[in-house]
């Protein structure tokens, strides 16, 4: 749901980055846990700018806080609404999903959702590779069945196919060359210093 950043002042507030919709809604969770078990009470909160800064309760000088630096926040599973909109899926829901393929073989599982500030990734086993990652949006992923247990790909959308690769095309001759040579790919334009 969230993760603790910097201490914000000396008494005991910290800055939060939050996952929700909507910032402030950080405290409608009830108790925020951590990963180790420890729970934490939101006392007060308020927007700065891209993230909230918090009162916890129990977290009164700027050493206690300080001490809280990237840890994350997490609720229980029960707590968040089951009325969510066409289209959204909490990030829980679709970890452990099968990856089922175009002609709808299973070719992985969904191990992990990531956003690096470009919109949401999915990290994904497949044909036995840990860590592929592929966009999720409506083209790479056309459908997700959280009942069914699974999402289907397109995997030229996903980018797992060589599709457009011309690295299998017959030799040909190359400027000046005798005979046969590779078939290379340019390395940038002339006047750009050589190959990069």
């Amino acid at each position: 749901m969230a993760v603790i950043g910097a201490a914000h002042g000396i008494r005991g507030e910290l800055r939060v980055k939050t996952f929700t919709g909507d910032p402030l809604a950080l405290g409608d969770y009830g108790p925020l846990q951590t990963a180790d078990g420890r729970s934490f009470e939101v006392l007060d909160m308020r927007p700065a700018g891209n993230v909230v800064v918090i009162r916890f309760k129990g977290i009164a000088d700027r050493n206690a806080a300080e001490a809280l630096n990237g840890t994350e926040l997490f609720v229980d599973r029960s707590a968040l609404p089951d009325d969510v909109e066409e289209g959204e899926f909490y990030h829980t829901d679709l970890v452990g999903l099968a990856v089922r393929d175009e002609v709808d073989t299973v070719v992985g599982r969904v191990t992990s959702v990531q956003n690096f500030g470009g919109g949401d990734i999915l990290e994904i086993t497949h044909a036995g590779t840990k860590g592929v990652l592929i966009p999720f949006t409506q083209a790479a992923v056309p459908v997700v069945d959280i009942a069914g247990g699974y999402v289907r790909i397109d995997t030229v959308a996903a980018g797992l196919t060589n599709e457009g690769d011309d690295s299998d095309e017959a030799p040909n001759k190359q400027d000046g060359a005798e005979g046969g040579g590779l078939n290379r790919r340019p390395r940038g334009p002339k006047n750009a210093g050589g190959n990069r």
